[in-house]
C-alpha cells in the first residue's frame, strides 16, 4: 500500500517508480515559474455566457476525468454543471445525443464496438486510426469527438514484479518459452475473447499450462497470493503500483486502443467556441498511463474524492493556481 495520503501527486509518482517508457508525463517534473504560467488555463470572461453540462459514466476513472474536464473548463470561464455517475455507456451516449448533457468522456474502443458495430478484431491497433474512425462515426450522430488522451485503458497482461524478474519477463513475447509451466488468470469469457486468452494464443502462440477463471475483483490477488503467474488486468488500474505488479509490454499490439475522447453534442460545441477543444487538449497532455493509475489509486485505495483528486492533478501540473491555504 502506498503511503501517500498527504503527498503531492508528483512525489507519489516518483515513489511508484514511474518514467522511462516515453509516455508523455511519466517522468515529467513539476512545472515551475514561467513553465507553470505557460501551462495555466487562461480565463476568458466571454465564456461566462455559455453553460456546459459535463457528465460521466459510473466508475472511478470516469468520475475523475469528468471532474478534470469540468474544473478545467470552469477555469476557462465557462459556467459548468456536472452530472457524474450518469450510468453505462449506452445511457451516457443517449443522453449526449439527445442534448440532456453536453459532453462526457468515452473510450474509442468502447464507442466502436458498442455504438458503431465494429468487432473487437477489427478495431485499428493504431491509436490515431481508432480515434479517427470513432470521430467519423460520432460525427454522423451529431457529436464531436475531441482529440484523445495520451493514455489508453485496455486489457493488459500483468505479473508481480518479483515473479517477472525471476523469469526474466518484460514483454508478452517473453512468455513464449515459459507459458506451459504457468497459470493464466482471467474472466470466464476471457477463454473465447480475442482481446484475452484466445488472442494470446493466436497472436503470441502462448499455451498456458492452466487457466484459472477469476472474478474481476480478484484479478490482482490471484497474483499476489501466488494462485496464478499471469493475469489479465486493466492498464490504468490504480492497484497496479500498490500491488507491485508489472504490466508486460504488448510488443505485438494484441490489445486494441481505448484512449479517451471527450464527446460533445455539436450544438454545445458550436456554442462553446474554440476554447473548448483548446482547454481539453491542454489539460490532457499530462494524462499518461502512470498518472492515470495514480489518480485512480487515490480514489480507490486512499478513498479521496474524485473532485479533490482532479483538482490536485490540475494544480500540480500547473493548469490552475493552487488554492490559498
Amino acid at each position: 500500500m502506498l503511503a501517500r495520503a498527504a503527498a503531492p501527486l508528483l512525489l507519489a509518482l516518483a515513489l511508484t517508480g514511474c518514467g522511462g517508457s516515453g509516455d508523455p508525463a511519466e517522468s515529467a517534473p513539476a512545472p515551475a515559474g514561467d513553465a507553470a504560467s505557460a501551462k495555466q488555463i487562461t480565463r476568458d470572461t466571454g465564456n461566462a455566457s455559455t453553460t456546459l453540462t459535463i457528465a460521466s459514466k459510473n466508475f472511478t476513472e470516469a468520475f475523475i476525468l469528468g471532474e478534470i474536464y469540468a474544473q478545467a473548463l470552469a477555469a476557462g470561464g465557462y459556467k459548468i454543471r456536472t452530472r457524474l455517475d450518469l450510468g453505462s455507456e449506452k445511457v451516457a451516449f443517449a443522453a449526449v445525443k439527445a442534448g440532456r448533457v453536453d459532453a462526457y468522456p468515452e473510450y474509442t474502443g468502447t464507442a466502436l464496438t458498442t455504438f458503431f458495430g465494429v468487432q473487437t478484431d477489427d478495431i485499428p491497433k493504431d491509436e490515431q486510426q481508432a480515434y479517427d474512425q470513432a470521430k467519423a462515426s460520432f460525427a454522423k450522430e451529431g457529436l464531436t469527438a475531441l482529440p484523445p488522451t495520451p493514455f489508453t485503458d485496455s486489457n493488459a497482461v500483468g505479473m508481480t514484479q518479483v515473479r517477472a524478474d525471476e523469469l526474466g519477463i518484460k514483454t508478452i513475447s517473453d512468455l513464449k518459452s515459459k507459458a506451459r509451466r504457468l497459470t493464466l488468470s482471467g474472466s470466464q469469457e476471457c477463454r473465447t475473447r480475442t482481446d484475452c486468452k484466445l488472442g494470446l494464443e493466436r497472436v503470441y502462440g502462448l499455451r498456458f499450462g492452466r487457466f484459472l477463471p477469476t472474478e474481476l475483483a480478484d484479478r490482482h490477488t490471484v497474483l499476489t497470493e501466488g494462485r496464478a503467474d499471469v493475469s489479465i488486468v486493466f492498464s490504468t488500474d490504480g492497484q497496479i503500483a500498490a500491488d507491485d505488479l508489472r504490466v508486460l509490454e504488448d510488443d505485438r499490439k494484441l490489445f486494441p486502443p481505448y484512449n479517451v475522447t471527450l464527446v460533445v453534442n455539436d450544438k454545445a460545441a458550436r456554442a462553446a467556441g474554440p476554447d473548448l477543444p483548446k482547454i481539453v487538449a491542454q489539460v490532457q497532455q499530462d494524462l499518461s498511463t502512470k498518472v492515470m493509475q495514480e489518480l485512480n489509486s487515490r480514489v480507490d485505495l486512499d478513498k479521496e474524492k474524485p473532485a479533490a483528486v482532479a483538482r490536485a492533478y490540475l494544480e500540480q501540473f500547473g493548469y490552475v493556481t493552487p488554492a490559498a491555504g
